[in-house]
């Protein structure tokens, strides 16, 4: 039998040590953040009716039209893996009524898309969503993408940029596609096959084609804002403004319009040069989603968190991402050793610290050997001597220095009051 049945499908992964580390550092970090800018966590079903994700996300999208997992259930209902959050969590929303309308919540997770694996590109992917939901405001724009760009800094990324322009008001999107098809209409022998199609489905997309071809042609194009309302670019500036006021550099990009068919009003990406032509870590923008027969309003981002690994490493920061828990090891040399070493143990975890012994009491040149594999930085060591006198070797791994120590300058020395008596009497 081959060893294939061992690995993933493709375009999916293991998340395991070392590399488990960074993920739960920035999980932590996360969190932690968040809190402090009042945003709770909702956890949504990796798994939703079809109609969630087409509804919300748009039928003329590329994920719903060739990205997404959609299978029958043996109900017959169509049902989808996620291939993003924004969708299930406004149907969560929907569900709460009108509380609902004004939450601030986020949600952090694996998404699936059914594309080509790449760099950067997985089918089961990792994100970090954020929602703010409500009525349109600048000001929670503005305090969307400045939690965003705290976010990365928190995480070590450095030299992240942000690009920022409007899709307009919901009232702008028919004269905008209208004006945008007009002007593509002249080069359209220039278009690649699938803007061909957008052109009559999604102007828009046109602007988010990655094909050389559409993007000499997209660049020759004046900025969609000249086809909105005043209303519409009052807004945006109004944003620019706030987040002047916020010391948030972004950059003007009149090109960029995101991919899905929900967003209006302020649209941005954030991207870092360590990833190279695939250089986006995040998008988001201001959005209005129909769910359940009405629209719910908000403004979110989500992040791909293999991106943001993936650009650590290459700035070489994971080192300062993850704090080393190194502990405590145990040795045991003897019976009478071991039976102590494991109330000594359970002792320190009460008091917190990171503890731990080989169960199976093998040769102390073993025992060692597993405290160097587990990064202990000390090891306290325990045999007949030490039983005899109530004392402990403490050994600093880093040094190689120890020290025989009796029970209340161990605990002085490892900062712990013990709980119970531990032995060594």
């Amino acid at each position: 039998m081959g060893t294939d049945q061992y690995q993933p499908l493709q375009g999916m992964s293991d998340l395991a040590a070392p590399d488990i580390d960074i993920w739960q550092a920035l999980e932590s970090k996360s969190r932690k953040l968040l809190d402090g800018y009042t945003v709770q966590e909702v956890r949504t079903p990796v798994l939703e009716r079809t109609s969630v994700f087409t509804r919300s996300i748009g039928d003329t999208t590329d994920i719903v039209q060739k990205e997404m997992y959609t299978f029958e259930d043996r109900g017959g209902r169509s049902i989808t893996l996620r291939p993003e959050g924004t969708a299930g969590v406004m149907r969560h929303v929907a569900g709460q009524g009108p509380e609902g309308s004004e939450s601030r919540l986020y949600y952090m997770g694996p998404m699936f898309r059914a594309e080509r694996p790449q760099a950067g590109r997985k089918r089961q992917f990792h994100q970090l969503g954020v929602e703010f939901l409500g009525c349109p405001s600048p000001a929670a724009d503005a305090e969307c993408i400045a939690l965003q760009q705290h976010l990365a800094a928190e995480w070590g990324l450095e030299n992240c940029r942000v690009r920022i322009n409007t899709r307009g008001m919901p009232e702008d999107r028919t004269i905008v596609s209208r004006g945008l098809r007009d002007r593509l209409l002249s080069s359209v022998s220039d278009l690649c096959e699938d803007c061909r199609r957008r052109l009559e489905t999604n102007p828009l997309r046109v602007l988010d084609c990655k094909h050389e071809s559409c993007r000499g042609v997209v660049d020759g194009l004046p900025p969609i804002t000249d086809l909105m309302s005043s209303e519409a670019r009052d807004y945006y500036q109004d944003v620019l403004h706030i987040l002047g006021r916020l010391d948030v550099e972004v950059e003007q990009t009149p090109k960029l319009v995101r991919g899905l068919d929900y967003y209006v009003h302020t649209v941005w990406e954030i991207c870092h040069p360590a990833l190279g032509a695939q250089d986006s870590i995040s998008g988001g923008g201001r959005y209005l989603i129909p769910v359940g027969g009405r629209e719910i309003e908000g403004v979110g981002f989500a992040v791909g968190l293999e991106r943001v690994i993936a650009a650590l490493k290459e700035q070489g920061k994971v080192e300062d991402l993850v704090e080393k828990h190194r502990g405590i090891w145990l040795i045991s040399s003897g019976k009478a050793a071991f039976d102590e070493n494991m109330v000594l143990m359970q002792t320190l975890r009460l008091r917190g610290m990171r503890c731990g012994m080989d169960l199976r009491n093998r040769s102390m040149k073993a025992q060692m050997r597993l405290a160097n594999r587990q990064s202990a930085s000390h090891v306290i060591i325990r045999g007949d001597h030490e039983m005899d006198n109530g004392t402990f070797i403490l050994k600093d791994m880093s040094t190689g220095d120890q020290e025989e120590l009796d029970m209340p300058a161990l605990m002085e020395r490892l900062h712990v009051v013990p709980l119970i008596d531990v032995g060594g009497r």
